[in-house]
């Protein structure tokens, strides 16, 4: 199914995404460069206590955990620009109708409808992870 959406709209999404991957880009490049800056003897301190290494590593984790969402995000950037070239922004990738104007203004790196992502969501919740099987003793 075609999308619901004018050129004017895309193009206007199309400026919005090319900006915010823009950000994203410069944002994790100035990460990587603090954390580069930043070695784990300068955050943990001379004493390396048990408490300040603990410290330390949370530190670090939270300067990681932030780089992969920022990474996770010009993922969803990158996919939501490339169904802009292939003309599919816009249209759920599961049911293949239009994605309303809404969610896309909320959401621009929205690729379902609510319903489908809802269910989606639901499916994901469910799968057990492969490493957490349980075993009988």
């Amino acid at each position: 199914m075609a999308n619901a959406l004018t050129d004017a709209q895309i193009a206007e999404f199309r400026s919005q995404l090319q900006n915010r991957l823009r950000e994203l880009r410069e944002g994790v490049r100035d990460e990587v460069e603090r954390s580069d800056s930043e070695h784990f003897t300068d955050v943990a301190g001379e004493v390396h206590d048990p408490e300040e290494v603990s410290v330390a590593n949370l530190v670090i984790d939270l300067d990681l955990a932030s780089i992969d969402r920022h990474v996770n995000e010009i993922r969803e950037v990158e996919a939501a620009l490339l169904r802009i070239g292939r003309g599919e922004f816009g249209v759920c990738i599961d049911c293949e109708q239009p994605i309303p104007l809404a969610r896309l203004k909320a959401n621009p790196t929205a690729e379902r409808c609510i319903a489908c992502q809802t269910d989606h969501d639901r499916a994901e919740a469910l799968e057990v992870p492969p490493h957490s099987t349980h075993r009988s003793l």
